[in-house]
């Protein structure tokens, strides 16, 4: 995965085919999540998915600014 997306900084497997279709048809995708727990054992007493909730709408409240100058020609 590593060597065919380099600067990805998270894996997702939910939205990788979404993102790859968009890329096939050459429209720009984002996918916006939050990390509740890192890979390894599934510890449900370690996830800590209050924070994550917390990062995701901070986030969203920092998104609009993004998207209004997000345009095509940038992503070509």
């Amino acid at each position: 995965m590593r060597a065919r997306h380099p600067d990805a900084l998270a894996e997702g497997m939910e939205g990788f085919g979404v993102a790859e279709a968009a890329v096939a048809q050459g429209v720009p995708v984002l996918e916006v999540r939050a990390v509740s727990n890192p890979v390894g054992p599934r510890d449900r007493a370690a996830w800590r998915i209050g924070d994550a909730l917390t990062a995701l709408t901070e986030g969203f409240g920092k998104l609009a600014p993004v998207l209004r100058s997000w345009t095509q020609h940038d992503h070509q």
